[in-house]
């Protein structure tokens, strides 16, 4: 030691061996990089600079381009302006008619009306931004763990649809008090077990609050004094015990118990103190006004430079978790956050202040493949779309939407309402057992693998021509829907007259482990008026294992047990059957937390749609498309709303290659069209926000 280089000496061997054995304390340290820069604490507003430029943040930039030898530019052309504004707002790219709507615009002012429209829709927007802050508040749909975890999904969109302002949200998260409020963000995500003394749910909501909120890193410090930041072990304590049952916790470093003790202690002391002796509804509210006191500027300069690197590709800070260092352009950032502020933290304010800029509108570079030393701003970075605004674009265009249930009715929704399909596990949709405050949306070999077989895309353009040229055939009816069984059993009869087949599914409705996920079919029967016959009398069940299955508070019963996914087709023929009773259940070996058993039992009586398993009423998040007619509409169509511009005529004698036959003859057909689909999907044109 160390690793190369004149080995330490014995003297500094014995030093570092005696600070090792007196506990490794750390000497308290300033936030002072080696530039000199210390970033602040208390909110600052410089003036703004005088220039011809209206928008602010444009005279900012003016002022730095001149410093830098640049000027603004051409800003983008209209069509790309719409597309780079439709994606961020809604997270769809326009459709055909309201791309032509805005290009047809001659109000020199059209951008800013067009931001303004698209704003005042609270259901679009919400749709859109809720993955974004799904990331960031560690919240999900459709995930299981073998914890417990607490969906704030509710609260979340009434507060986007509504506008809800910066602060409030901060309130609402760190003192919910209201029935509604979101109390699931202080759960965190709770691991069946042990964990570690920095997983406790305190310790999380340490860390998410200060992560989220203030862009600070306390992760490292809740083990011990940070190596990689100023934080010590006992500021993140003092943090959790805003937070936790007891308002004195123990100081753990690295899982060995100190004998040393804090009370609650706000991040920055020279905000306020907390009583030792305070309520825990005393620290939540003492947390509430700490995180939206007006004298802090790090939260507004946070969620400004949160915003700002989603919209522009880079933060003025970047990392946008090490808030302690510099930005690139302080002034800009200070006027932002006091700006912010001073609007009431109206997070539409934000958004509309940056997207009616010039510096939003410029044309997009592309980021260097390695971090630059010395970042110089040259416009908006070139960005891949996210998971969500990939799959509900194809959603929209084809009509393959996914679906929920809402007390016993399915409905069309966007991608961010159901469970992380393959596809958007690779495009980037993270599992959310952490914050995750930015994406790593690079291309990777998982994704082209995904992209190129995947079962996800595929169907979805499959059904989708099927459906462009309505060759999709209506979904069967099921004739039994058990609903999603956790424990128990559910019993059923049914009419089954006339029909020549029966189909019997068992699917996994959610599982923790589904391999470790035992249920089955029992006491089924057939009868008619020419007798009877039990399901486990028929040749198609050989293959299936046969065993006891024991419900809750029930005799273990014989039951026909299957794979979860697994279909059962029965021939009927004309024996003359009328009705199928019987009972689907669950094991009670499937009920552990780290099995999580979940089970959907249905009987069809004819082929399932496998997409369609439960009827959807209602209408989809956007109107379905309607049919297309001619392979020069479909070519127009597809190109338009993927890439917001009319093909070329090279491009346009390309696609029609999609629809020759044998005979080179061009014909409108639903492979062809799933072909070109696919092709502008695979653009790079497509999949970057430009």
């Amino acid at each position: 030691m160390p690793p190369t280089g004149a080995p330490l000496t014995d003297d500094q061997v014995k030093m570092l061996r005696a600070w090792i054995n007196e506990g490794a304390n750390w000497p308290d340290t300033p936030a002072v990089a080696a530039s000199g820069w210390a970033a602040p604490i208390e909110p600052k507003q410089p003036p703004l600079p005088e220039n011809a430029e209206s928008n602010p943040i444009d005279r900012f930039t003016s002022v730095y381009f001149a410093r830098h030898g640049m000027t603004f530019g051409t800003s983008v052309s209209d069509s790309l302006f719409a597309r780079r504004v439709f994606l961020d707002l809604w997270g769809l790219p326009p459709t055909p008619a309201q791309l032509n709507k805005f290009l047809s615009d001659r109000d020199p002012h059209r951008r800013e009306h067009l931001i303004d429209e698209m704003l005042s829709d609270s259901n679009m927007y919400s749709q859109n931004w809720i993955s974004w802050w799904n990331d960031l508040l560690r919240n999900d749909m459709g995930v299981n763990y073998q914890g417990d975890r607490k969906s704030i999904t509710p609260w979340l969109i009434g507060a986007l649809s509504h506008n809800e302002p910066y602060d409030q949200m901060i309130s609402d998260l760190v003192n919910p008090k209201k029935q509604g409020d979101p109390d699931g963000f202080l759960v965190g995500v709770n691991w069946r077990g042990t964990v570690n003394a920095s997983q406790t749910p305190y310790m999380q909501a340490a860390q998410n609050t200060a992560q989220v909120f203030l862009g600070i890193n306390l992760k490292c410090a809740s083990c011990h004094d940070s190596f990689i930041n100023r934080y010590k072990l006992r500021e993140s304590y003092g943090m959790a015990a805003l937070f936790s049952e007891q308002s004195r916790l123990e100081l753990v470093r690295c899982d060995a118990k100190t004998g040393k003790f804090t009370g609650p202690a706000l991040l920055y002391p020279q905000l306020g103190s907390v009583a030792e002796d305070a309520s825990l509804e005393e620290r939540h509210a003492a947390a509430a006004r700490f995180f939206t006191d007006k004298r802090n500027g790090r939260v507004p300069r946070t969620i400004v430079n949160r915003f700002w690197q989603h919209l522009m590709g880079r933060g003025l800070v970047e990392p946008v978790d090490e808030m302690d260092a510099e930005p690139w352009y302080p002034d800009l950032l200070d006027w932002l956050a006091s700006d912010f502020a001073a609007h009431g933290s109206d997070l539409h304010y934000l958004l509309r202040e940056i997207l009616t800029s010039r510096t939003y509108q410029m044309p997009a570079v592309v980021a260097p493949d390695q971090a630059q030393k010395d970042y110089v701003f040259r416009g908006p970075l070139v960005r891949r779309l996210s998971a969500e605004q990939f799959i509900d674009t194809v959603s929209a265009i084809t009509g393959e939407w996914p679906s929920v249930e809402r007390e016993k009715q399915a409905s069309f929704v966007r991608d961010w309402e159901v469970k992380s399909s393959p596809l958007a596990l690779a495009l980037g949709r993270p599992i959310r057992d952490q914050v995750f405050t930015t994406r790593d949306n690079r291309a990777s070999t998982f994704q082209a693998l995904e992209l190129v077989n995947g079962d996800t895309l595929e169907t979805m353009m499959r059904r989708g021509a099927q459906r462009l040229l309505a060759q999709l055939p209506p979904a069967p009816e099921n004739l039994f829907d058990s609903g999603r069984l956790r424990k128990g059993a559910v019993s059923f009869d049914i009419d089954i007259t006339g029909l020549k087949q029966l189909w019997l599914l068992t699917q996994d409705a959610g599982s923790y482990d589904p391999s470790r996920t035992v249920a089955g079919w029992a006491d089924v029967e057939l009868t008619g008026p020419k007798g009877s016959r039990k399901l486990t009398e028929l040749e198609t069940l050989s293959k299936f294992q046969k065993q006891s299955i024991r419900a809750t508070d029930a005799e273990p019963v014989g039951a026909v047990v299957v794979p979860l996914g697994a279909k059962l087709l029965f021939p009927l023929n004309d024996l003359g059957f009328t009705r199928i009773r019987g009972r689907v259940l669950i094991d009670e070996r499937s009920q552990p937390s780290d099995v999580g058993g979940s089970v959907r039992f249905f009987i069809f009586g004819q082929e399932p749609d496998p997409q369609r398993l439960v009827k959807v009423e209602g209408q989809p998040p956007v109107p379905f498309a309607p049919p297309v007619k001619s392979i020069d509409e479909a070519i127009g169509r597809l190109y338009m709303h993927l890439l917001c511009r009319k093909p070329s005529p090279k491009e346009v004698d390309v696609a029609r290659t999609f629809f020759s036959d044998a005979s080179n003859k061009p014909r409108l057909n639903a492979a062809g069209l799933e072909d070109l689909m696919w092709s502008l999907l695979m653009h790079p044109e497509f999949q970057y926000v430009h």
